[in-house]
């Protein structure tokens, strides 16, 4: 009697880390099919092509696929090059995903609408990890699976304008006047753009890349307005660790954005949270509290991205309750608490939830959390075939080098130093704020410091120690630091 052939490991989503899967899974030569609801690999990031990564190709390729990819003679780019999006779908995802070792099990147009188990709902408990899962597409279809590996991600869920995580009220109707984050404003959408006034929302790396493409606008169409609307007291977050960031590229998006505000070229609108929005004639009105709102041409809405976990309504998962992350990861990406760049490595373990064979990986298994770097999904998902192959030691063998961001050596630092000085932590960030006022007209960091710290009375011995760790931090001997 011939045995029934094993049902694959199921991939969801055909973009970085799903394609990363099915290069693992093609080397631990296990049965699997990547269901992708586009026409093609990599469609979400076609979406935003136009983007260059801050992040150099050493960081954008998953191991086992440069073992494929090299196996067939493809040419591998330089380590050290920062691609665009486009770069990375042609040069990397479109050559993996046509590899002959991966092309034939992958299925596009497909959107997955449900995944459960066959013929068992929620509530059965023994032998549950026996039944093998069933995948429900949105034609009807039905395919079994051993495991299911979801990459799916979350840019198709962004968040709202709401500050309160709920659309803002009137955003569905004026959605004519929103773009979501990165649009091309140099490029195709340009003339959407071009001599208008924009308001930016966020102050995440979308928001300073949007706020760094629309200053460069400005120079060649001066009429060009932007505002840059965030929830925060100060800014000082948003720009990261600036020149201790090792990933140069990154820190230069934080220093290009604090230039565009010290200059003016950016209004900054701090302690803004939207709770309504309403369309004109001729633009679109914020509304904050109290009293406070903004007019304009358009907006762009670079508020973030959460997951949609729907389709696993009828498995049984253990979520943070905060990020909707898995449980045991949110602590090490949670931003209320961590912001370091540098993420404790983390595996099959982790990632594994209630529901024995699924996963959530990639941009999906970081929530709502804004950290996330293609390296950790590459390293996930290598933790999670290997564990699926029975190759414990090497799932459990998880490493994870990622590049530090410099905020905690840089901004936190400064902190810490302030508490052991007994200044509180409102007059801590208004002294951060008056620095920034400052730092145009000063011909140092420390200068600058020395400045806010008098403005705001400030004791001068504690203002001295303040000013000589910027100096170290920031001023650079024989140089204006502006």
């Amino acid at each position: 009697m011939a045995h029934e052939p094993e049902p694959p490991v199921i991939v969801v989503g055909a973009g970085p880390v799903g394609l990363a899967a099915a290069a693992h899974l093609a080397d631990r030569r296990l049965p699997f099919l990547l269901l992708e609801a586009g026409d093609t690999a990599g469609n979400s990031v076609r979406e935003w092509g136009h983007v260059q990564l801050f992040s150099p190709w050493q960081y954008n390729v998953d191991g086992a696929a440069r073992r494929l990819l090299g196996a067939e003679g493809w040419p591998e780019p330089d380590a050290d090059e920062l691609p665009t999006g486009t770069d990375l779908l042609k040069r990397y995802l479109l050559p993996l995903a046509e590899s002959p070792v991966i092309a034939p099990y992958i299925r596009y147009g497909t959107t997955v609408e449900a995944i459960s188990r066959l013929d068992v709902d929620r509530m059965r408990t023994v032998g549950r990890e026996k039944v093998p899962f069933v995948v429900r597409l949105a034609d009807g279809e039905e395919v079994l699976a051993q495991a299911v590996i979801d990459a799916s991600g979350t840019w198709r869920t962004p968040n709202m304008l709401g500050a309160n995580g709920l659309p803002a009220r009137g955003e569905a109707a004026a959605a004519s006047r929103i773009f979501n984050a990165m649009p091309d404003v140099l490029g195709t959408e340009r003339d959407r753009f071009a001599g208008r006034h924009t308001v930016v929302v966020g102050a995440g790396h979308s928001a300073a890349t949007t706020l760094l493409a629309l200053a460069d606008l400005a120079k060649a169409e001066p009429e060009t307005r932007i505002t840059w609307a965030i929830r925060a007291a100060d800014p000082t977050r948003a720009f990261g660790g600036e020149s201790d960031d090792e990933l140069p590229a990154r820190g230069l998006l934080g220093s290009g954005l604090h230039m565009l505000i010290d200059s003016g070229r950016v209004t900054l609108v701090p302690n803004f949270r939207t709770h309504t929005v309403e369309l004109r004639d001729d633009g679109v009105e914020l509304f904050s509290r109290p009293g406070q709102s903004l007019l304009c041409d358009q907006v762009v809405a670079a508020t973030g991205y959460r997951p949609d976990h729907s389709i696993a309504s009828e498995l049984r998962l253990d979520l943070d309750p905060i990020l909707s992350a898995p449980r045991p990861v949110a602590p090490l990406i949670d931003p209320n608490d961590h912001a370091c760049g540098t993420v404790r490595p983390h595996g099959y373990r982790e990632l594994a939830q209630p529901e024995p064979g699924y996963f959530i990986v990639g941009m999906k298994s970081y929530g709502r959390a804004p950290t996330f770097l293609m390296a950790t999904g590459y390293e996930q998902v290598r933790s999670i075939v290997a564990s699926l192959a029975g190759d414990l030691e090497a799932a459990a063998s998880v490493e994870l080098v990622l590049p530090e961001t410099g905020v905690c050596s840089a901004v936190a630092g400064a902190e810490a130093l302030a508490q052991r000085m007994g200044i509180s932590p409102e007059l801590h960030t208004s002294l951060l704020h008056a620095t920034a006022r400052h730092l145009g007209r000063s011909p140092s960091a420390a200068a600058a410091v020395m400045a806010a710290a008098a403005e705001l009375g400030v004791d001068e011995s504690v203002a001295l120690q303040l000013a000589a760790y910027a100096a170290d931090r920031f001023d650079v001997p024989g140089t204006n630091s502006c």
